[in-house]
């Protein structure tokens, strides 16, 4: 695969393909899943909107970002969130998170948003990097502590 590996925005026909990548990611980091058929269903609803974005890298696809869109009171256009980064471990290395990230970002631009949220599991030192590389930053302007993510399932 070469460094010009183009990456396109996924359509609701390439949900399975996306599915398929975000189930990997999930099996590969030990994370339950409901399995590719659950996601590609919930991801041919959630394509057709505003709010979500699936971008692939490669043909066949080897990556995925998914970002999704939401409004928040402290900016004036939306707030992105990289819900996902995914490469598989044979194509990593490439350039191919960084293809995608950027993609991810653009599409937040574009669509007025001027933040891009990640969550990253505190020990998962390469994302970490990566997302530094890039100019990511885990503190408020100014807090001399990380952030950290919080959530309950119900």
């Amino acid at each position: 695969m070469s460094d010009r590996t183009r990456v396109v925005r996924a359509t609701v026909a390439e949900a399975p393909v996306a599915a398929e990548l975000l189930d990997a990611f999930n099996r590969e980091f030990a994370t339950p899943t409901p399995g590719p058929d659950a996601i590609a269903a919930r991801l041919a609803e959630l394509l057709v909107g505003d709010s979500v974005a699936a971008f692939l890298a490669g043909d066949p696809a080897v990556g995925i970002a998914l970002v999704t869109l939401r409004p928040n009171v402290w900016y004036t256009g939306p707030v992105g969130l990289l819900d996902e980064l995914y490469v598989a471990p044979a194509h990593r290395g490439r350039g191919l998170g960084t293809k995608l990230l950027a993609a991810a970002e653009a599409w937040v631009s574009a669509n007025d948003g001027t933040v891009l949220e990640i969550n990253v599991d505190g020990e998962d030192i390469d994302a970490r990097r990566f997302y530094e590389r890039h100019g990511y930053t885990d503190r408020e302007p100014g807090a001399p502590v990380s952030s950290l993510f919080y959530f309950k399932e119900w």
